[in-house]
């Protein structure tokens, strides 16, 4: 796959401030351009003016400090001009009156430059609490325990400073046990949130109403061609859905499980099963099946297959964000392959680590949005959260390739 050693099992030094060098250098530009400006003016003949250089450090301070501190930097350049004229006698002269206007008036513009910036910015932090609350009532966290189970999840967004996007997750505990789904609309923008919204809504009734987890699917499916025939523009064959759903039953309807999960997969990435001795299973769906809203082109009952989930085993769920990932050269991320024979101390931990190997992968960046959702059954009388020791070779740092978590 190419990565580098040492990537996941533990966030790498330095990440989160890959631009503080940039931010210290235009922070002490202001008053460096002024202080340069001094000297140029000083070390140079009288007809060699600095006024370039201090009209420049308020524009500069500007869209980048507060208006307290692009005030000073005004006032500290008009000051600067002044005196190098005083200081040179040439401060009733014609041409230093105009170089004086001109600092001056600049100073003056660079004031209503801050004021529109910070205006701008305080429209954008709005913007983004609205985006941030409208995500979470759509698409809301799911919590850390749900009917006994240890429950993460993450959503990445393609686009920067995206809050909302086409990839869906949600957790139920119902009178049948643990139901989930996470699915992606295929699709941009609000359409995809329309549809999304849709799916979450249908699931979330569903979910605590039908007796099987087919019944839930079909009702998805339903939901999505009502929705196909009541909104303008809204249509679900073109906008279909993949999604993976799983059912976690109890055994005698109390806080225990029958030791297996039940799968309906409807043209979604297959689940990835990660036991707690590192072996790892793709659940990959015995028979294909269409996406959800594409009832229209073929039709055939939903069937859910059972498979082992025994004490201690994680279940990763997620969207083609993540399993078509690539990388410089073209190479798509294999989520089997990195964490084939990988521990975690829990699900968050497991994201936690998947996410920072995903953005080195892509070198930071990525053309989908990519929805993770991890959810473990605790051990018998394992704590809430297990605490491992990474295990690290003598004279090295972890495997060769720098999997993610530890080798057992």
């Amino acid at each position: 796959m190419g990565h580098p050693p040492g990537v996941i099992g533990g966030r790498r030094g330095g990440e989160g401030r890959p631009y503080g060098g940039a931010r210290r250098f235009i922070r002490a530009l202001p008053p460096l351009i002024i202080v340069g400006g001094v000297f140029f003016d000083v070390l140079t003949p009288p007809k060699y003016s600095a006024a370039p250089m201090f009209s420049a450090a308020p524009l500069i301070a500007a869209p980048f400090f507060s208006t307290l501190t692009t005030l000073l930097t005004g006032i500290a350049a008009v000051l600067a001009s002044v005196g190098l004229h005083i200081y040179n006698d040439t401060a009733t002269e014609i041409p230093s009156l105009t170089e004086f206007l001109t600092v001056l008036t600049v100073s003056a513009l660079a004031m209503l430059i801050n004021r529109v910036v910070l205006r701008s910015g305080e429209r954008l932090a709005s913007a983004r609490v609205i985006a941030e609350t409208a995500q979470k009532a759509v698409l809301p966290t799911p919590a850390e325990r749900i009917g006994g189970l240890q429950c993460a999840a993450r959503y990445e967004a393609a686009q920067a400073d995206a809050f909302i996007g086409g990839d869906l997750f949600a957790v139920q505990d119902t009178p049948y046990g643990v139901r989930l789904v996470v699915g992606d609309v295929r699709g941009k923008g609000m359409d995809a949130v329309e549809a999304v919204a849709v799916v979450i809504g249908a699931f979330r009734e569903a979910a605590e109403q039908e007796r099987t987890l087919e019944g839930v699917a079909q009702r998805l499916e339903r939901a999505l061609a009502r929705e196909g025939t009541r909104r303008h523009g809204f249509d679900a064959f073109e906008g279909f859905t993949t999604a993976v759903l799983a059912e976690i039953p109890r055994g005698d309807g109390g806080g225990t499980f029958d030791g297996f999960v039940r799968v309906v997969n409807r043209g979604h990435p297959p689940p990835l099963m990660l036991y707690a001795d590192g072996r790892l299973d793709s659940m990959e769906p015995g028979e294909p099946a269409l996406p959800l809203g594409m009832g229209d082109l073929a039709s055939w009952p939903d069937r859910a297959e059972a498979r082992p989930y025994p004490p201690g085993a994680t279940l990763l769920f997620y969207t083609d964000g993540l399993s078509e990932a690539r990388n410089a050269e073209g190479v798509f991320y294999d989520p089997g392959e990195r964490l084939a024979g990988r521990i975690f101390p829990g699900p968050e931990e497991l994201l936690d680590a998947l996410v920072d190997d995903v953005r080195l992968h892509t070198g930071g960046g990525s053309t989908d949005d990519m929805a993770l959702l991890a959810v473990s059954r605790p051990a018998t009388g394992q704590p809430e959260r297990r605490r491992t020791m990474p295990v690290v070779p003598p004279g090295g740092s972890g495997s060769p390739g720098g999997g993610p978590g530890h080798r057992p």
